[in-house]
């Protein structure tokens, strides 16, 4: 399932956070919060979310190792725990399109580093909030199942889930479609480009 517009507002709270900010320790100026959210509202119009996802059955399980429908093998022994209630998995991704990068680049080479590091920034939030929007569609449709998500997403590279297994989530999700491709390296292009998996249960069974 492709989503070819997200429309999410800029997560200011998280943008500011991974800039540094916390909310109780640091002073900014009127005008410096002003020239900051100029730079999110900049950011945020040369974004264009997109994301895919995919529904599969976990059809087998053994120690470290989670097996998908069509004999897909996901290696991790903390993925499978982190699994262990579900039945079912949900694999996303996201992406911020090729726009932002152009201009984290083009800012980086003037060598315009505040607005380099707030363009970064606010992608960075903005690509992860997709996945939160992209989770949170989904649960509505799997109440009316009686299922849920789990609350948590897990991610390649992460632990001992290869960051390899990348290629085995852009495949499934055809990434190629929302303009992302992908690096022998399992690194994903346009940067600001992520994927994740989380579980699918029976409602009230999950503890996650």
């Amino acid at each position: 399932m492709f989503f070819h517009v997200i429309r999410i507002d800029p997560p200011k709270q998280r943008i500011y956070q991974r800039l540094g900010y916390r909310l109780t320790v640091t002073q900014l100026s009127p005008e410096q919060q002003k020239q900051t959210d100029d730079l999110i509202g900049e950011a945020s119009s040369l974004i264009t979310l997109q994301g895919s996802v995919v529904r599969l059955p976990i059809t087998a399980r053994e120690e470290g190792m989670v097996t998908l429908e069509d004999r897909v093998h996901l290696a991790s022994r903390r993925l499978a725990s982190f699994l262990r209630e579900c039945d079912e998995v949900l694999i996303m991704g996201a992406t911020a399109g090729g726009l932002i990068m152009e201009a984290i680049e083009e800012s980086l080479a003037k060598d315009q580093m505040s607005r380099t590091v707030i363009y970064d920034a606010t992608a960075s939030e903005m690509t992860d909030a997709a996945l939160d929007w992209l989770m949170d569609y989904h649960r509505q449709t799997l109440v009316r199942e009686g299922r849920e998500l789990l609350s948590r997403r897990y991610s390649a590279g992460y632990g001992d889930f290869a960051l390899e297994n990348q290629q085995i989530f852009y495949a499934l999700l055809d990434l190629d479609a929302i303009g992302i491709r992908i690096t022998p390296e399992s690194l994903l292009v346009p940067e600001k480009s992520v994927t994740a998996v989380t579980g699918i249960a029976r409602y009230g069974i999950t503890t996650n």
